[in-house]
């Protein structure tokens, strides 16, 4: 199926927080139910020797586009459900199962890249800390990491690259599901769509970041308020766990005004 690429206002990138969030006020527990189970399914991919860390990020783009599918089936008044997580490898066709895996595997070799080369540039400074702070380390040891020179920015870097990443794969999964395109033509179109709606994107971001510091400062009032630390710290997770649920059940309203919004689920091949 051919799909066309759409001109996006930058307001767009506004819509698209609230369209999220108006359905994930339809559907709040199938929508953190179906981002749980992917979590569990993750957690449970790290535990495997050698190939853990690989396996993790491998899965990330079926996330995306698992939530896209409910997104857009929870639209219609379609259920939601964690099979629709591995949809994207589970056909409709066996050339478009396979190029998926193949996103998923390039997806996690570049993760891979992106650790390694962080890694290098601040001499593993980031995973000392992270090994650290695991361990409930404190005082000197804990003092002298935190004061690493090349921890900022190593951290700075790691954010940047991580970023320009995550572009090429921002649509590819979807491309693949809908468009039935190959992987370089997949990376590439969304690498141009994120380019030609490039102001809808920086309000999105934008927009997301200042709900989690609107967020952020409310529970910090509240604590305040309360006396109580632990008060914020009780109503972080839930709050933190929905605001992820709402930021993936608003990608498809970006796929949506970027390549039409009529795209019907492929049908099954036949046997």
């Amino acid at each position: 199926m051919g799909l066309r690429l759409h001109a996006v206002a930058p307001a767009r990138g506004w819509a698209w927080v609230l369209q999220g969030l108006r359905l994930f006020t339809r559907r709040p527990g199938a929508f953190t139910g179906l981002f749980l189970f992917f979590l569990i399914g993750m957690l449970l991919a790290m535990t495997l020797p050698w190939v853990g860390g690989l396996a993790g990020a491998a899965l990330w783009p079926m996330l995306t586009l698992g939530f896209m599918i409910a997104s857009r089936s929870a639209l219609a008044g379609g259920p939601v459900l964690p099979t629709q997580l591995i949809e994207g490898l589970r056909g409709p066709d066996r050339r478009r199962a396979v190029t998926q895996a193949l996103l998923c595997l390039t997806h996690a070799l570049t993760v891979v890249a992106v650790f390694e080369a962080a890694h290098a540039f601040d001499d593993g400074a980031w995973v000392k800390l992270q090994n650290g702070l695991a361990r409930g380390d404190t005082g000197a040891k804990m003092e002298a990491l935190w004061a690493d020179p090349l921890l900022a920015p190593g951290m700075l870097l790691r954010m940047g690259l991580g970023t320009l990443a995550s572009v090429p794969f921002w649509f590819a999964p979807a491309l693949v599901f809908w468009g039935g395109q190959s992987l370089g033509q997949a990376l590439f179109s969304s690498v141009l769509a994120l380019w030609r709606a490039k102001g809808a994107f920086l309000v999105f971001s934008v927009a997301w970041a200042a709900l989690a510091c609107v967020f952020g400062a409310g529970l910090a009032m509240l604590a305040l308020l309360f006396s109580s630390r632990q008060l914020g710290v009780a109503l972080a997770l839930p709050v933190a766990l929905s605001l992820s649920v709402v930021f993936y059940v608003s990608l498809w309203f970006g796929y949506a005004d970027a390549f039409g919004d009529d795209a019907e689920a492929p049908a099954p091949a036949s046997a």
